[in-house]
């Protein structure tokens, strides 16, 4: 359990002080060019019913066949969420009658899930840091989809989802408010993006969140959930776990009962409204699938795909922090998205002297690139600027060949019309002037041109900051910033 909740994250009520308790069940669709019971396509956006075998149609005779890849993607989810591999797990039917599933069931897991109790580390955004457990990851197959807008008088079924292989993550009841709730959602999708398990694509459905939701009195028991079905961004999982407290806290108070329910999550109105009453595991009559047999692991088998794993995001984030003094945000920032990370240490690649200018190759990529990329409403997958360009860039800053206020020209050059930076400052004629000599009668001549702003300056040495300005701009700011400084502290007794 976390540690008792900050006063900040309980809501204020009319009886006093309530908390939340928010547990999220995560369906993240498995990275697979086939389903998990049959060789179907799982590409999203086909034509209905394009993507549909015999075995996802639920015709009569038709075996599943296990899809060894969905298999391993789980068990790479497993090991990147720190938990426990189960080495041997069952798959069940689970029994409900709806038109978008043919079997009349749904082939899941459900005593012997394929992984068991892991923990995921989240930061917030006021830097406070909790542990999320979680307390499995199962495999089953999706069901299909229901189309209701292609007619007045009736539905249609599209099955190319039908058979698409899913992990459920079972997160403990582990967070207390709903940007927790966010932020947990964020990190998890992450971690799976980095292990290439799931796109993460919250758009396409690839990615949907079930929120369980109570309410209580600090220190009280555990009240009544309800559980919102499918809610497909951070977003709105945001706003619906915090209306579905208030609305909670609103019946407690005024003596009412909180029934347990499924509700779904409405973003036009900002509203969760009741769907079904909740379903107890019994309701579903599991039992063991009669044609699949136990899957079983070997250390071995684990131990090869361990071996195989990127390294993942948290990981990432210390040795970047370790290897050039990032602070935790910034090194955060680069780690958030695989992409950016990958970007970041191509770019690392490109340096001359990674030790001497790693820090300032961060810097430039998450204030001049990612500030760019933001403004812009585009993703650094579209960066008009390449890391090989960027590395010659920060590359030219180190070197002391031009300073940072250059560069920023350099980089608005490279950003709109490409190049090569290194040949761009020889052709523009962009270096900067290191030559002491130069400098100094520059520096002369505006000392002698203001001698009542000497004098402020020795007596308020801040003031020093007019006379670098001055020579900055007489030298067309190619003057190198530190021996301007230093002349000037000289000349001026400073």
């Amino acid at each position: 359990m976390n540690a008792p909740v900050k006063p900040s994250k309980l809501i204020k009520g009319a009886t006093g002080d309530w908390e939340m308790v928010i547990g999220l069940e995560i369906h993240a669709q498995v990275n697979s060019h086939a389903k998990l019971f049959s060789g179907s396509s799982t590409e999203f956006g086909g034509s209905p019913n394009s993507h549909v075998s015999l075995v996802d149609a639920a015709m009569p005779g038709m075996l599943p066949v296990i899809n060894e890849e969905c298999v391993k993607q789980a068990v790479r989810t497993g090991l990147g969420l720190k938990a426990q591999i189960n080495r041997r797990s069952t798959f069940d039917r689970k029994n409900y009658f709806y038109p978008d599933l043919p079997q009349g069931y749904q082939i899941s897991q459900y005593k012997s899930p394929i992984v068991g109790e892991g923990e995921v580390t989240v930061e917030l955004s006021d830097g406070e840091t909790i542990t999320v457990g979680i307390e499995r990851l199962h495999l089953e197959q999706d069901a299909g989809k229901l189309v209701h807008d292609q007619s007045p008088t009736q539905t249609f079924v599209d099955l190319n989802r039908s058979g698409v292989a899913l992990m459920e993550i079972v997160s403990k009841p582990d967070m207390r408010s709903a940007e927790q709730a966010q932020a947990y959602v964020s990190k998890l999708r992450t971690i799976l993006r980095y292990l290439g398990t799931c796109d993460g694509d919250m758009e396409k459905g690839n990615l949907r969140a079930d929120c369980n939701v109570s309410v209580r009195k600090p220190g009280d028991p555990y009240g009544t959930r309800c559980e919102i079905k499918n809610v497909n961004s951070i977003r709105f999982i945001g706003q619906a776990i915090d209306y579905e407290a208030r609305r909670q806290i609103g019946i407690l108070e005024d003596g009412g009962s909180i029934d347990q329910e499924t509700r779904l999550y409405d973003p036009n109105k900002g509203e969760t409204r009741s769907m079904r009453s909740k379903e107890e595991a019994h309701d579903y009559r599991y039992f063991p699938d009669p044609d699949l047999l136990p899957l079983e692991f070997s250390e071995d088998y684990v131990a090869a795909l361990k071996a195989e794993l990127p390294e993942l995001p948290d990981e990432k984030k210390a040795r970047f922090i370790g290897a050039f003094g990032l602070s935790a945000y910034d090194a955060a920032v680069l780690v958030a998205e695989r992409e950016s990370a990958e970007f970041f240490e191509t770019t690392l690649a490109g340096l001359a002297d990674k030790v001497r200018d790693g820090k300032l190759a961060a810097n430039w990529v998450i204030n001049e690139l990612f500030g760019r990329l933001n403004k812009e409403g585009q993703d650094i997958a579209s960066s008009p600027v390449s890391a090989a360009q960027m590395a010659a860039i920060v590359d030219l800053i180190g070197e002391g060949v031009i300073s940072g206020k250059i560069a920023k020209d350099l980089f608005e050059i490279v950003w709109l019309d490409g190049g090569n930076p290194r040949a761009l400052v020889e052709e523009r004629g962009m270096k900067q002037v290191t030559d002491t000599g130069a400098i100094e009668k520059v520096v002369d001549d505006i000392i002698a041109a203001n001698p009542d702003k000497v004098a402020q300056a020795q007596a308020k040495p801040a003031l020093m900051g007019w006379f670098v300005g001055q020579v900055m701009k007489s030298s067309g700011g190619k003057a190198n910033p530190q021996v301007v400084n230093d002349l000037l502290k000289s000349k001026l007794g400073i």
